[in-house]
């Protein structure tokens, strides 16, 4: 869960705002108490005993990094069940992806000073006892202060390399552009990985475009764009450089950091002499206005803004798509654009953990979030299940030829993290009724869970696996957005068909069920406002909580949770148009994720487990044009994504596997309306279920830790 402004953590940190967020954690810039100075921490909410132990192993590998390009880590601790914080440096100044933003792009003076202080950093990692890859070089990780220094930070992904070791533990979420072929699925990484994302991150910096994904010119899906094709301004020699170091095969790019450098710099003559102290122009200072949230953060009595709902964000109506994923160019809030260059996302020297493949998707940046208040608490909560008097009116049976009533279970409680592998739970009508089945990957042990007269669909699954949270009544509909569900409330139910409980006494039109990985909410979409808003349900006190408040006009619907759980996906409609939304899960800070305009609709988002991408649906707005996959990076929101090739659209209501390396979805064959997966590796289809009953809403069973 987010820390609220205010927080003493660890009993020295005074947390005074987010600087940023995403699916594993948030960054936050605190004051430590004891010292009396700034400082920043990243947290992993990830708290297994095999991540808290490698946390503390890279952990002290980081702290003992002493280099003019680096921060430094000054201290790191695990707490309980609730995380693991890593406490560094706070540096203030803009990092390149903001620069690129205020220039369009950057001079080429300019961007040989930063790929020297930058190979400088690498040279020094890649020099460490054990070797130590970065492995996450893009813009947003090269920050320059207010005096011209240049600073290589997030080790998030770092891997330090024991031995001879070919693979390791740590993270390998990929940024599509920057990331080179190898560092997607199993293949070994090394300097040279480094050596590819900086001249990638150079490339965007001198062109204003993202380039080619390395994956993609790696399976000839894709050509790089010669840079001086884009800037003809760029000098032959500097091209050449940068070019070289982008290399789909890493035998063919500077074999170090130090043989980069040395190409940079002796491509341009203003820059052969200079061997040390790289700095550049600092950003213009920005006067900062009295109501500036930063000046106003109290750090002993913390001032909490009032919630900001997504219509009052400051944007303007979307209308055409960017002709090009360029870089920030749609923003349309240009003023706070230039006002958050004050408030930078921090630096962190964090390791995360094991993750697979990431789509094609590139885009830049969104103004960081703003804390709000706690969302107000429903004065209609259910006080305990087991003091419930009624009755529900649902029937099921694991089998068709038995019928019992809901038993009397013990309340619903948080569940542990774990489960089962290579399973996915789906709804079919192939009985005349829709009910929930269980199917294993391969096609076999094909079996129902329900057997419910009005229905059961919209299956979440319970982090550990046994349990499944559904909804009754209800029917299938081939478009969602005629589908509201207003009879339907939420059940729960054991992944054998036993133990069936209603989960809410006084049914308000629920749907969109969405468990949480921590095991403790089920969020979902509500009807009991009179119009769809999103609430949350506490497991372990049975309160109820509203955490979206737009006006009528702009209904929401459809949550979906980060894997660390303190943030959810939605969809917002306005404009006329679905749009894909990220709020915390105290419903604070919306942001908007895709900016695809009003002549698409964005539906159906799904995080990877990573917490490095999203999945959604998407369709024109204005026809039955069946709908296809798109991924966006959520470091990346606020651009348009990027669309996902696949051989057999239509593609719907995805989930993605435990690994990250498959998707499940809701397609159709000769008609009919089944459930395939789709392999993120090579872009294979299967079909898993051929009943000429309608399938849909795939859910993975979730794995093992």
């Amino acid at each position: 869960m987010t820390l609220e402004r205010g927080t003493l953590l660890h009993k020295r940190y005074r947390i005074v705002e987010i600087l940023g967020q995403g699916g594993m954690g948030s960054v936050y810039r605190a004051v430590d108490e004891n010292l009396g100075v700034e400082v920043a921490v990243k947290e992993n909410l990830f708290t297994t005993d095999e991540y808290a132990r490698q946390f503390r192993l890279e952990a002290v590998i980081l702290a003992n990094l002493r280099h003019p390009n680096l921060p430094r880590v000054t201290d790191h601790f695990v707490i309980g069940d609730q995380g693991q914080y890593l406490v560094m440096d706070y540096i203030e100044g803009e990092d390149l992806r903001q620069r690129m933003e205020r220039q369009s792009t950057i001079p080429e003076e300019e961007a040989i000073l930063i790929g020297a202080a930058m190979c400088d950093a690498l040279a020094y990692l890649h020099s460490r006892k054990p070797t130590i890859i970065h492995r996450d070089i893009k813009p947003g990780n090269v920050k320059i202060t207010s005096t011209g220094e240049i600073y290589l930070v997030d080790f998030g992904l770092a891997k330090v390399v024991q031995g001879s070791q070919a693979t390791t533990t740590g993270a390998r979420a990929m940024t599509p552009g920057y990331s080179p072929p190898e560092q997607y699925g199993t293949a070994r990484t090394d300097s040279r990985t480094d050596v590819y994302s900086l001249g990638a991150t150079l490339y965007a910096a001198l062109t204003g475009i993202i380039p080619e994904d390395g994956l993609a010119r790696a399976m000839d899906n894709a050509e790089l764009t010669p840079i001086r094709k884009r800037n003809p301004k760029v000098s032959r020699r500097l091209a050449a450089a940068i070019e070289k170091a982008m290399a789909v095969k890493s035998e063919d790019r500077f074999q170090t950091a130090d043989e980069f450098k040395k190409a940079l710099l002796s491509s341009n003559s203003k820059t052969q002499r200079v061997m040390s102290d790289f700095v550049v122009p600092p950003a213009p200072e920005i006067e900062e206005q009295p109501g500036d949230e930063k000046n106003n953060a109290r750090i002993e009595s913390p001032q909490i803004s009032p919630i900001t709902p997504p219509s009052s964000i400051n944007t303007v109506p979307p209308s055409q798509p960017p002709s090009q994923p360029i870089l920030g160019k749609d923003l349309g809030c240009g003023p706070i654009a230039l006002a958050v260059i004050s408030l930078v996302i921090v630096i962190s020297l964090f390791f995360a953990f094991n993750s697979k493949l990431r789509a094609s998707v590139l885009g830049i940046f969104v103004p960081s979030p703003t804390p709000s208040p706690t969302p107000t608490q429903v004065a209609s909560t259910p006080t305990s299940l087991e003091s419930r008097t009624s009755t529900p009116t649902l029937t099921i049976t694991p089998r068709p030829t038995s019928t019992p009533t809901p038993t009397s279970t013990p309340t619903v409680t948080p569940t542990p993290l774990g489960g089962s592998v290579g399973q996915i739970a789906f709804v079919s009508d192939r009985t005349g009724v829709a009910q929930l089945y269980v199917i294993n990957v391969d096609g076999s042990n094909l079996h129902p869970i329900t057997n419910v007269p009005d229905g059961a669909c919209q299956p979440s699954w319970s982090p550990d696996g046994k349990r499944l949270v559904f909804i009754s009544p209800c029917a299938w509909s081939k478009e969602f957005y005629q589908t509201t569900y207003p009879d339907s409330t939420l059940y729960t139910i054991r992944v054998d068909g036993t133990g069936l409980q209603q989960l809410l006494t006084e049914p308000g039109g629920d749907f969109d069920p969405a468990w949480s990985p921590d095991g403790r909410h089920i969020a979902f979409t509500s009807l009991r406002d009179g119009y769809m808003q999103i609430y949350s349900y506490n497991l372990t006190d049975q309160s109820l909580v509203r955490l979206t408040e737009t006006p009528k006009n702009e209904e929401t619907r459809q949550p979906a949770w980060s894997p660390s759980s303190n943030q959810l996906l939605y969809v917002l409609k306005r404009f006329g148009a679905y749009q894909i939304f990220a709020m915390t899960d105290l419903g604070q800070n919306p942001i908007q994720i895709a900016r695809r305009g009003t002549q698409y609709w964005d539906l159906l988002p799904v995080w990877a487990p990573d917490g490095e991408t999203i999945y959604f649906s998407e369709r024109p707005s204005d026809g039955p044009t069946q709908p296809w996959l798109m991924a966006i990076g959520y470091e990346e929101r606020g651009t348009e994504g990027e669309r996902v090739s696949i051989a057999n659209p239509p593609i719907l209501d995805v989930d993605v596997s435990p690994d990250g390396s498959w998707i499940a979805y809701e397609g159709i064959e000769s008609s009919n309306n089944d459930i395939f997966l789709l392999n993120l590796t090579d872009g294979e289809t299967k079909r898993l279920t051929k009943d000429p009953g309608n399938d849909w809403d795939p859910t993975w069973r979730p794995s093992l830790p």
